[in-house]
């Protein structure tokens, strides 16, 4: 039998090792969508103690340590209520004209279409609307029941809230004490190298945390107040949804302003909703070509393909939480190797 080639060699000893590292890596992901509740749970754990890691040390340089964990979660707790009553008061107040300006605005487009160049039945959206209701009073069991599955999946959302705050507390008053003890519990050849791996993987998640908190926090001021002054009802709760929408870059913030187009569609007519599809671009760039770089610079250094793959990968394997999770783990995936590959200074 001819000797195998060197190349041949080489390329199977690298496939085995791959396989053999693709089945950890799928093992650990089937495991993680087993459990996905308690994962998502200490993600989000994780993002409050980021959050709220700063604050709660500054207090506790005047108070004990638990008073000031406490502290920063109710006072956390009290914004977060404050904002969402902010926004149910603004969309209760405008409901009466928001429905007209709606009725108005569907019968604007209406006659809109049926103009030159797209000469539609001027009826169309009325047919649509009453073959809504036929369909909504023909399938109402199976609505009924999805909102059954609905109900029971939003104590679940809540029960990973709770496990999440409580995870929070625990991390906030002795996180350091906790990631100490697991080191210890390590052989001495790998205790170095997880210390160096943990701290540069904390280090880039909270940096990618207080990040993209105030890029979403810019995205939703700049659309509150174009939205503000263009006349759009639902300015507030629209940039809501920009803030919470721009947790995903690349996608996120496009498809929240595109709601905010079809809502200025409908209540304003098709000029203002152009200006708010020409902010859609403007607050692309603003965001890819300022903010991320300047904000998300220091943080991490991810080249915009590998965010898009990243995005679009984690919304295949996970839907939206796959999406918003995908970027800061590949974040901490490539400092953790950056970090292990570079030589650490010997002792002197």
């Amino acid at each position: 039998m001819p000797p195998v080639s060197p190349f041949l060699r080489t390329a199977a000893s690298y496939a085995w090792r791959l396989l053999v590292v693709g089945a950890a890596v799928y093992a650990v992901f089937v495991v993680l969508g087993r459990f996905h509740e308690i994962t998502v749970a200490l993600f989000l754990g994780l993002v409050i103690t980021a959050l709220l890691g700063p604050p709660a040390r500054i207090l506790a340089r005047r108070m004990p340590r638990s008073v000031a964990v406490a502290v920063s979660l109710v006072g956390s707790a009290v914004l977060l209520l404050g904002v969402l009553a902010l926004v149910g008061e603004a969309v209760a107040g405008e409901s009466g004209t928001l429905v007209r300006e709606f009725r108005d605005g569907l019968g604007s487009i209406e006659r809109w279409l049926a103009r030159p160049p797209f000469r539609l039945d001027p009826h169309a959206l009325s047919d649509l609307q009453s073959k809504f209701g036929d369909y909504v009073s023909s399938h109402r069991s199976t609505l009924l029941n999805t909102a059954v599955t609905g109900a029971g999946q939003l104590v679940q959302v809540f029960t990973t809230l709770a496990l999440a705050v409580f995870s929070s507390v625990f991390f906030l008053y002795g996180g350091d004490r906790q990631w100490a003890w697991f080191c210890e519990q390590l052989p001495d050849w790998m205790r170095r190298r997880v210390a160096i791996g943990g701290r540069a993987a904390w280090r880039t998640f909270n940096g990618y945390t207080h990040g993209i908190v105030l890029v979403a926090a810019t995205n939703a001021v700049l659309v509150g107040v174009a939205l503000y002054f263009l006349g759009v009802p639902l300015a507030v709760p629209l940039a809501l949804l920009e803030f919470f929408a721009a947790f995903v870059p690349l996608i996120g913030s496009p498809v929240a302003l595109a709601v905010a187009a079809v809502v200025a569609l409908a209540a304003k007519g098709p000029l203002i909703a152009g200006v708010v599809v020409a902010l859609i671009v403007v607050i692309g760039q603003i965001e890819g070509h300022l903010l991320h770089p300047l904000v998300m610079s220091w943080a991490v250094r991810l080249h915009p393909l590998v965010v898009a793959v990243s995005v679009v990968a984690g919304a295949i394997a996970a839907g939206v939480v796959g999406a918003v999770v995908a970027v800061p783990l590949v974040s901490v995936i490539w400092s953790v190797r950056c970090a292990l590959r570079t030589p650490a200074p010997g002792p002197p």
